[in-house]
C-alpha cells in the first residue's frame, strides 16, 4: 500500500482499518491536548497529522496493540516539543498569539480561556504533565511513558505546575496580609 510519494508499506490485514478507527476515535483529543501546549490550532493539528504518519510509517515494529495509543501520544508530545524548539529559535519569530473566533470564545468562556493562557505561560513540561494529567486524564505511569520521564518527575513537576497555575491565576494567593 502506498502512503504517499515513494512511500510503501506492508502491513497486515486489517491494519489500515485499525488505524482509521484510532485517528477517528482520539484524533480531537490529541489535537486538543496539542493545542493547550502549542497554543494554536492549526499546529497542534499539522502535529498530530504527522504523529500518525509516522505510526503508519513504523507501524511494523509495535508487536503490541495495546502500544499504539500511547506511541501516538508521546509522538504527539515530541512533535509540539519539536515545535516549541523551532519558535524559541531566534530567526524563528515569536510564538503567534491565540486567535479566539466568536465561536471559540463562546465555546471556552473567560475562565477557561484564562486557564489556556496560564497554561501557555507556564514551562513546557510543566504544562504537558498537566494536561497529561488533567485533560487525557492519564495515569502517573502513562504520563511518565508518554514524556519519557520517572513517575516521581511526574508528580513533582505535576504538583509545581500546579502551583504556578494557581499563582498565576489567583495572584492574590501568593500575597501575604
Amino acid at each position: 500500500m502506498s502512503i504517499g510519494v515513494g512511500i510503501e508499506v506492508d502491513l497486515p490485514p486489517g491494519t489500515e482499518a485499525t488505524l482509521v478507527r484510532l485517528f477517528r476515535e482520539h484524533q480531537l483529543q490529541l489535537v486538543r491536548m496539542a493545542l493547550l501546549i502549542v497554543g494554536d490550532r492549526p499546529t497542534a493539528e499539522d502535529v498530530v497529522q504527522d504523529a500518525f504518519t509516522a505510526l503508519y510509517r513504523r507501524l511494523d515494529r509495535i508487536s503490541d496493540p495495546e502500544n499504539v495509543l500511547p506511541y501516538v501520544r508521546t509522538a504527539v508530545i515530541n512533535g509540539c516539543r519539536s515545535v516549541l524548539r523551532k519558535r524559541n529559535r531566534p530567526f524563528a519569530g515569536p510564538a503567534p498569539e491565540p486567535v479566539w473566533s466568536a465561536e471559540s470564545a463562546v465555546l471556552l468562556g473567560e475562565d477557561r480561556r484564562a486557564v489556556f493562557l496560564a497554561l501557555r505561560a507556564l514551562p513546557r513540561r510543566q504544562r504537558e504533565a498537566l494536561v497529561l494529567r488533567y485533560y487525557l486524564d492519564l495515569s502517573e505511569a502513562e504520563i511518565a511513558r508518554a514524556m519519557g520521564i520517572s513517575r516521581g518527575t511526574v508528580k513533582s513537576t505535576t504538583a509545581r505546575g500546579l502551583a504556578a497555575l494557581a499563582r498565576r491565576l489567583d495572584p492574590d494567593e501568593g500575597r501575604q496580609s
